[in-house]
C-alpha cells in the first residue's frame, strides 16, 4: 500500500518526522515523502532530515520563492502529475501551509483518499492563509486526525461526519519527546554567553505582523525595550528579515548590544533555545504547543490562536498590544517564576504517529 506524505515547510516536517518514524512498524504501508520545496533555506529545510532521522524525499519539486498563489499553482501540477504516475492509494497532509492545501487539492482531483492530521484547528480570522488553508483541507479530508478536543468541536460544528474524526493527540509533541535529550546536550544558549532561564527568545513570521511597517516596528520597539534588561535571541525567518530590510530596520536591530539577532536555527539547537528560556514571545502556532509541553511561559504576538488548549490548560497567553511597559512586566513574571502553571493536554504523550498509523494501516488493509 503506497502512502504520499505531502511536505514542504519546517512545520510540516516536525511532523512528517513522527509519523515516517510510527510507518515504520507497518511494513505493508510503503510510506513516501513528496517535497514541495516551500522552504528554501537550509535551516528551514534539508537539515531537519539529519537531525530528524527522515529519509530523503523520494520526490522534490523545487517550488522556491514566490507568491501564494504562484506557490499553489506550480505545486499542484507536479503533485498531479506525480500522483497520476505513481497511483497511491493514501495521501497525507500535515498542519495549514500552501503545502498541505496542494496536497488536498490534488488528492480531491485524483480522488484518492486523504487524511489530514492536526485538523480541525481553528482561528476564525479569515485573513490568515493559515486558516483558509485548514478550512478547504479539513473539508477534502476522509480521515481527520486533531490535536485537541476544540479541533473536534469545531468539526462537528461544521457537520463533518464523527466517524471520520479521530483525536490521536499531537505529531509536533512525538518528535519533540523522541529528540529532547540531544537538544539538551547542546546547551545552545551558551554559545551567546547566556545562561538557562535568563533570557527571552523571539520569533516572528505571520504577514500580519511582519508585512506592515508599523505592526513590525511596534514588535522590535518591544523587544528592544525588554532587552535593555533582558537579553533577548531572535532568530529572524527570511520572510521577517526582508520585510525589516524593506522597511529599513535591520541595521537599527543588529546595533541593540542585548538583542542576539540570528540565522534560523536547526531543530535540534532551537528546541534547546527554547527548553531553556524563560520566556518566549512569538506567532507561531507550533511553538505554542512546544512550549504547553515544555511548560515554558508563552506570549502569542497575536490576538486569537488557533490552539486555544495552549492559553485554557498551558503556559500560554495572549498579547496582541506590543505594549513595551506590559510586556516587560509579564517578563518580570516569568522570571520570578511566577507564571501560571500549565498541564499538557491528554495524548500529547509521543504516541501519536503510532495512533495515526495503526488507523491508517488497519484502514488500507480494511479496504484494498
Amino acid at each position: 500500500m503506497k502512502i504520499f506524505a505531502i511536505a514542504g515547510a519546517r512545520p510540516n516536517f516536525v511532523k512528517i518526522a513522527a509519523l515516517e518514524h510510527a510507518f515504520r512498524s507497518f511494513p505493508q504501508c510503503d510510506f513516501n515523502i513528496v517535497h514541495t520545496g516551500q522552504h528554501y533555506t537550509p535551516a528551514l529545510d534539508s537539515i531537519f532530515f539529519e537531525q530528524l532521522d527522515i529519509p530523503r524525499p523520494r520526490f522534490q519539486l523545487g517550488t522556491g520563492v514566490a507568491r501564494q498563489h504562484f506557490q499553489l499553482v506550480f505545486m499542484l501540477k507536479k503533485i498531479e502529475e506525480i500522483f497520476l504516475a505513481e497511483e497511491p492509494n493514501l495521501i497525507i497532509t500535515v498542519g495549514d501551509t500552501t503545502s498541505t492545501l496542494a496536497g488536498a487539492l490534488a488528492a480531491a482531483r485524483a480522488r484518492i483518499p486523504l487524511a489530514h492530521v492536526e485538523a480541525g484547528l481553528r482561528s476564525f480570522d479569515r485573513s490568515m492563509p493559515e486558516e483558509n488553508n485548514r478550512i478547504a483541507t479539513d473539508a477534502l479530508s476522509d480521515y481527520l486526525f486533531v490535536t485537541e478536543q476544540a479541533g473536534a468541536d469545531n468539526l462537528e460544528q461544521e457537520g463533518v461526519e464523527a466517524s471520520k474524526v479521530f483525536d490521536t493527540g499531537n505529531c509536533m509533541i512525538d518528535t519533540l519527546v523522541r529528540f529532547e535529550a540531544k537538544a539538551d546536550a547542546l546547551h545552545a544558549c551558551s554559545h551567546f554567553g547566556l545562561t538557562a532561564k535568563n533570557y527571552v527568545l523571539a520569533t516572528l513570521h505571520r504577514p500580519s505582523n511582519v508585512d506592515s511597517m508599523p505592526e513590525l516596528g511596534a514588535i522590535l520597539r518591544m523587544l528592544e525595550y525588554i532587552s535593555r534588561d533582558v537579553p533577548v535571541i531572535f532568530p529572524a525567518h527570511p520572510r521577517t528579515v526582508k520585510q525589516m530590510e524593506t522597511f529599513g530596520f535591520t541595521r537599527k536591530s543588529m546595533n541593540l548590544k542585548n538583542v542576539h539577532l540570528i540565522e534560523p536555527q536547526g531543530y535540534l539547537e532551537f528546541l534547546s533555545l527554547l527548553k531553556n528560556a524563560a520566556l518566549v514571545m512569538t506567532d507561531s502556532g507550533g511553538i505554542q504547543e512546544e512550549t504547553t509541553y515544555l511548560g515554558v511561559p508563552c506570549l502569542t504576538l497575536r490576538s486569537t490562536t488557533e490552539r486555544p488548549v495552549t492559553v485554557l490548560s498551558g503556559t500560554n497567553e495572549l498579547f496582541p498590544s506590543f505594549d513595551p511597559d506590559l510586556a516587560m512586566e509579564k517578563v518580570r513574571k516569568a522570571l520570578d517564576g511566577n507564571w501560571k502553571t500549565g498541564i499538557s493536554p491528554p495524548l500529547w504523550d509521543g504516541q501519536s504517529g503510532r495512533r495515526i498509523a495503526g488507523i491508517l494501516a488497519k484502514k488500507l488493509t480494511h479496504f484494498r
